[in-house]
């Protein structure tokens, strides 16, 4: 099915449908065995800090191939890479089921990184293709919705499942998800117009890309940056490793980028960065999502030591900020195209640092309502900012470089988060997090990234 200016009303829903289920399942995927990690340590007979690697493996996997699936789709076609990708994910998640160690269950979750990283690289480019354009911020409205709820909502839908199953089950559940995205996507989804024609990918390049990203990531965690969660404490490595894990990775990354500065169709998308309002979006989405990590991880902390909630509490609190993101989407996604999205950015932005401040003025022993109403103030900002800034980053890029585009709206997501969790473990190894200091002051530099987003939305104002 080839498209001129997006899809038919019926057709629309219809691949709208194959592309939300297959970004749920990709993005839960990256939080929702947290969880289980004691369940799985004590089956498989390993160590908590082995057990770990079940979520690096996935993570690192994801992170390093965005960039060059997403230049493949721009190449090969979105449809393909999208369908491809869904494919090694639904087999990957199956052998995850049937895993019987740690080692084949983390290498099957290596491959359940491939094929999500097929599935988020090009999810963004083809909502760009089945939407005319006039309709294009509603479709990204819906899209943004569905990747901030998922991003957050795994814990919760782990819990879910494990209170009537066992640990097998999160990964058995994305079978017939993944099945029926395939069977639907293969009549539903529609080709690219236009096509990167006559550029190649250079096997070096993806390489270079892969070690960037895997050493960067390994070097951080192995300094220690990622928070203690229900699986215990991260691995702990020599320091001279984890540094020079880190120090590789970054010269990698400096020649790996200025190779691609020669590159006609670069993987590493600095054609892109060129321009103004792309740059701008891409650090307005960096900001934020560091913010949404640092605020929503240090959250709980606050809630059940210094507030004295149960889990069960805290959760249902906790979920007021999704809530208000769902609220919100429908909204921005009319205004987008009637105001500047930098200035609808701006403003979201700016009543997330405002609902995140007020969190950290909360007085000593808050109402429910008291904490409700901020948690979806910070939701409703939240929501407001992300579809317009997709739909900048996404519009500000030429047609043929809509997978560049998409594979940056995630790779601005990840580093967020991964800049937020390295904040995070920085501020709880010199504050305790259990009597509320430590995560007070996340709340006040979440609320400080916030901010110094929207300044950065706020400066597209007159490029737009």
């Amino acid at each position: 099915m080839l498209v001129q200016d997006g899809l038919p009303p019926r057709e629309r829903t219809r691949a709208l449908f194959v592309v939300i289920f297959g970004i749920v399942v990709s993005v839960l995927d990256g939080t929702i065995v947290n969880l289980a990690l004691p369940d799985i340590t004590r089956e498989l007979n390993a160590s908590a800090a082995q057990s770990i690697w079940v979520i690096n493996a996935y993570q690192i996997a994801t992170l390093a191939l965005l960039l060059p699936l997403a230049t493949l789709g721009d190449i090969v076609g979105y449809r393909r890479v999208y369908l491809v990708g869904m494919t090694v994910f639904t087999v990957a998640s199956a052998a995850c089921t049937m895993a019987d160690s740690l080692t084949t269950l983390a290498l099957a979750r290596v491959l359940q990184g491939v094929g999500a990283a097929g599935i988020m690289s090009v999810n963004s480019a083809l909502v760009r293709l089945i939407y005319p354009r006039h309709m294009l911020g509603r479709g990204i409205a819906i899209n943004s919705m569905v990747v901030a709820t998922a991003s957050v909502a795994g814990p919760s839908i782990a819990a879910g499942i494990l209170s009537v199953g066992s640990w097998p089950w999160l990964f058995a559940i994305n079978i017939p998800i993944g099945l029926f995205c395939l069977l639907r996507g293969r009549s539903v989804l529609p080709h690219n117009v236009a096509k990167a024609t006559g550029a190649r990918i250079s096997v070096l390049d993806v390489v270079l890309n892969m070690l960037m990203f895997s050493l960067i990531v390994l070097g951080v965690d192995g300094l220690g940056v990622r928070v203690e969660g229900p699986g215990g404490a991260a691995p702990g490595v020599p320091l001279w490793l984890a540094a020079t894990e880190l120090a590789a990775g970054v010269v990698i990354g400096i020649f790996y980028v200025r190779r691609q500065l020669a590159q006609p169709l670069p993987l590493f998308p600095v054609d892109l960065l060129r321009i103004p309002v792309f740059a701008l979006s891409m650090g307005t989405s960096i900001g934020a999502f560091c913010a949404q990590m640092l605020a929503y991880v240090g959250l709980p902390f606050l809630l059940l030591g210094s507030y004295g909630r149960t889990h069960l509490e805290a959760g249902l609190l906790l979920t007021a900020w999704p809530l208000g993101i769902v609220v919100m989407a429908p909204i921005v996604g009319r205004l987008i195209g009637r105001y500047s999205g930098g200035l609808l950015g701006g403003a979201g932005l700016g009543l997330l640092a405002l609902g995140l401040v007020l969190l950290a003025m909360l007085p000593a022993q808050p109402a429910n309502l008291d904490i409700v109403w901020r948690m979806a103030l910070c939701g409703l900002g939240f929501g407001m900012f992300q579809s317009p800034n997709n739909h900048i980053i996404l519009t500000s890029s030429p047609p043929h470089r809509s997978g560049g585009a998409s594979g940056m709206v995630g790779t601005a997501r990840l580093t967020g988060q991964t800049l937020g969790a390295v904040l995070l473990a920085v501020i709880f190894g010199m504050f305790d997090p259990h009597d509320g200091q430590g995560p007070l002051i996340a709340l006040w530099l979440a609320a400080g990234f916030a901010a110094m987003a929207g300044i950065f939305s706020a400066l597209r104002i007159k490029r737009l």
